[in-house]
């Protein structure tokens, strides 16, 4: 075993004399045993891991009950929620790199045989996925599990984005501030990830879809009682992968990356996922290029339609995607036609993806339609390209009405959110223009900060399908409507959307895949020459630190090498 370089032979005493310290060590027998680090993501203020303590007991129970040692330890967290719409949110996307570098110290550090993740939220997420990738253990990764939606005195199922648009609706006299109340003393009924397809339960549901968890891992409850039995059950079986010695990077590899990619745009998942998944083949030595989402998109149809997205009249939940059959009835789908899925990939089960699905039904073809009655041909994420995004920029295409697929209009062009936010508070901005919000990204905001309270705020409004807004910082796994996020090359480094001026011709075509400016090429070279880079905001600490060594959006925001 890994670990026998920490308690074996007698010039390891010392270190057997402090691990008999912590009282984790409980007979002279646990020595002989597989020591099992539990990464848990326990943080009070985080309503998706509030709960996460009493997991981790649960984890390291099943762990002794399997023959493991099980030696918990904590990372930190980001609620994007609470952190949403000031310089808090700077450090989200920051988080993730420090997540990263934690697990990848500790297990290293440390010398264990096998690795529990237990994240919800999410940076937490990627970044505990980034960082078993780099220690290569026999890992599995179990979840907190989705809040349940919360419901309104009229029986109207309703969530966060719904409190977030509240604001904007109350601004615009859509609604009084007794509604606003209800939503926001209703929205969120108890401990989970947020009960939309966001970025939280993206990354929980493509983490079955890259085979590094159990099914039901992105879609039950958390308050459901077969959460703690796959907390079980996940324990158990990453006894299992130590036993066959089964790698992360076994499991974790191109072929598993395409499928979760498929499972992203079929679901319509968070623009969130295009950057975690760049940094998780960064970080598991995959060559892997932003084109090819759009390679997997095209011939990828959009099954499910989850809040954000409204299908018709009406808004599902990741409870209802539960009950329909979860993520393996959304693949169980894509598997009906050859080409979507490699079905040959491994999972944590010690089987391939194949055998997994053999038993999986979709029980309600409403929500996860079948691949003969798509809500469109190709995915709910798209990636487009143009001389305003020559490495690419990332829209929830599957969240944007019809009449949205093709749009132009003056830039009204804005350096950083808050500019943004005050012209929409003051009625500045018109109908048919497109925003364009600036100096936001991985190096310039620094930190690439989400803009829900700045999409949801103009959603709210009559404006909301009347204007676009693009940004080199990045959207919420919650907006919705045609935002356009990720734009590459950023502003900080001389990208075109820096060199934008007030009532430049933009024009937006989702179905080309397009994203220009209508300025000639000469023109965009005569802006560059007289462009100067700004000066950092940061000079002391993480984010001046994180600032220097960010790569851009289509590089997946990592840090240098």
């Amino acid at each position: 075993m890994h670990s026998d370089i920490i308690k074996k032979g007698p010039d390891r005493a010392p270190h057997r004399s402090l691990l008999r310290a912590t009282g984790v060590i409980k007979s002279e027998e646990d020595f002989g045993k597989p020591f099992i680090a539990v990464c848990n993501s326990y943080v009070d203020i985080i309503p998706g891991h509030a709960h996460l303590q009493e997991f981790g007991r649960v984890v390291k129970e099943a762990i002794r009950e399997a023959g493991g040692v099980p030696f918990e330890f904590n990372t930190i967290g980001v609620d994007d929620g609470i952190v949403m719409g000031h310089e808090g949110m700077k450090y989200s996307l920051a988080s993730r790199e420090l997540i990263a570098d934690c697990v990848e110290t500790m297990v290293r550090a440390h010398c264990f045989d096998g690795l529990i993740c237990i994240p919800n939220c999410d940076k937490i997420i990627p970044g505990m996925l980034m960082g078993a990738a780099r220690a290569n253990l026999p890992t599995i990764f179990v979840s907190g599990g989705p809040m349940v939606a919360g419901t309104d005195s009229q029986g109207k199922k309703i969530d966060l984005i719904s409190v977030f648009e509240g604001v904007g609706a109350l601004a615009s006299g859509k609604i009084d501030e007794a509604r606003l109340l209800e939503l926001e003393q209703r929205a969120c009924p108890a401990c989970g990830s947020c009960a939309g397809m966001f970025t939280a339960n993206s990354m929980n549901c493509l983490c079955e879809a890259l085979g590094i968890a159990l099914p039901g891992n992105g879609t039950i409850l958390a308050t459901a009682p077969e959460r703690k039995e796959l907390l079980r059950a996940a324990a158990r079986q990453l006894m299992v992968l130590v036993e066959k010695d089964i790698k992360f990077r076994d499991i974790v590899n191109a072929a598993s990356i395409s499928n979760a990619m498929a499972v992203d745009v079929a679901m319509g998942g968070s623009t969130n996922t295009v950057l975690h998944v760049l940094a998780l083949a960064h970080e598991a030595d995959v060559n892997y290029s932003i084109r090819r989402f759009n390679q997997i998109a095209n011939r990828t149809p959009h099954l499910v339609k989850v809040s954000p997205a409204w299908d018709g009249a009406r808004q599902w939940h990741m409870q209802d995607v539960h009950a329909a059959g979860g993520i393996p009835a959304i693949m169980k789908e894509l598997t009906t036609k050859k080409g979507l899925l490699d079905t040959a990939c491994l999972t944590v089960t010690a089987k391939t993806l194949g055998e997994d699905l053999a038993s999986a039904e979709n029980r309600n073809p409403e929500c996860i339609r079948p691949l003969k009655n798509p809500h469109s041909k190709r995915g709910g994420l798209c990636v487009l390209f143009g001389n305003l995004a020559r490495q690419g920029a990332v829209i929830k295409v599957g969240a944007v009405e019809q009449v949205q697929m093709t749009f132009k209009g003056p830039a009204r062009v804005f350096d950083g959110e808050e500019a943004a936010l005050a012209a929409a508070k003051a009625n500045q901005i018109q109908a048919g223009d497109v925003v364009v919000v600036r100096a936001e990204g991985p190096r310039g905001g620094p930190g690439m900060r989400e803009m829900l309270q700045l999409t949801s705020y103009l959603k709210g409004t009559p404006l909301s399908e009347k204007l676009a807004l693009i940004t080199d910082g990045r959207f919420s796994g919650g907006t919705r409507g045609l935002c356009i996020g990720h734009v590459s090359p950023e502003s900080a480094e001389g990208g075109a959307i820096g060199l934008l001026r007030d009532v430049d011709v933009i024009a937006i075509d989702l179905p080309a895949r397009k994203l220009v400016v209508e300025l000639s090429d000469e023109e965009l070279a005569a802006r560059k020459k007289d462009w100067k880079a700004p000066a950092r905001k940061y000079t002391r600490g993480w984010l001046s630190r994180y600032s220097k060594l960010v790569l851009n959006a289509a590089k997946g925001a990592v840090l240098k090498d």
